[in-house]
């Protein structure tokens, strides 16, 4: 009995693990196609965000399968349940990334602030998603922490970003509207990090029984 939840459990982490990497897969091409301005890229993202929300299902259905016909212990029960939180924020995270993706048709022939700071907030909000999922399969509340700490570079990165706008738009050097584009997505990707702290949480929760939450400032 113990070795069929036990593989069903397996089963589970490998989903975990395909759904963070669509999760990572999506942040990149969203990421690319605003700073390279590739609409073919962003056209892409539709469907990743689809097969996520796809997945997310999948997921849920295999936990609560788990839950039903299983008879799984504290530390069991634990890590079922902070699976069913962790891939809501991942859904979360497919829907950040095309809400990005949605905003490149308004900023095409607009003039362009530095994507040095933009292409370094991606990098650093997939980092937090990748290490965020290993925490948790291989139950490490060592890397979790690494994660939240993590998350004040994003949001370092994203009062760069701000700042840069605003001093466009002191200068008189760009308009409005794309500053309020621009910001929107720098606001997405701060958000991932956001969603990526909380799974990390989560995972702290499956392996020591406390969730502490995340204060996201």
């Amino acid at each position: 009995m113990r070795s069929a939840f036990d593989k069903q459990l397996k089963s589970l982490n490998e989903n975990l693990t395909t759904m963070g990497a669509m999760c990572e897969e999506i942040i990149a091409l969203a990421a690319k196609s605003i700073t390279d301005k590739d609409i073919a890229l962003a056209e892409r993202i539709p469907q990743l965000a689809s097969e996520i929300d796809q997945m997310e299902r999948h997921i849920e259905a295999s936990c609560l399968k788990l839950l039903l016909q299983q008879q799984p212990v504290a530390r069991d029960l634990r890590q079922i349940s902070a699976a069913l939180k962790m891939v809501t924020d991942m859904e979360r995270i497919g829907n950040q990334a095309l809400n990005i993706a949605e905003l490149i048709k308004f900023i095409q022939d607009k003039k362009d602030i530095d994507m040095e700071y933009l292409r370094n907030m991606a990098d650093a909000a997939i980092k937090m998603v990748t290490d965020s999922i290993d925490a948790y399969v291989i139950s490490d509340v060592n890397l979790v922490r690494q994660v939240i700490k993590y998350d004040d570079i994003v949001d370092a990165y994203f009062v760069k970003i701000k700042n840069q706008l605003i001093k466009m738009i002191r200068e008189n050097n760009v308009d409005a509207e794309y500053v309020l584009d621009m910001l929107m997505i720098a606001k997405y990707l701060e958000r991932i990090g956001d969603h990526a702290s909380n799974i990390a949480a989560w995972v702290e929760f499956s392996v020591t029984g406390i969730h502490k939450g995340v204060d996201h400032k």
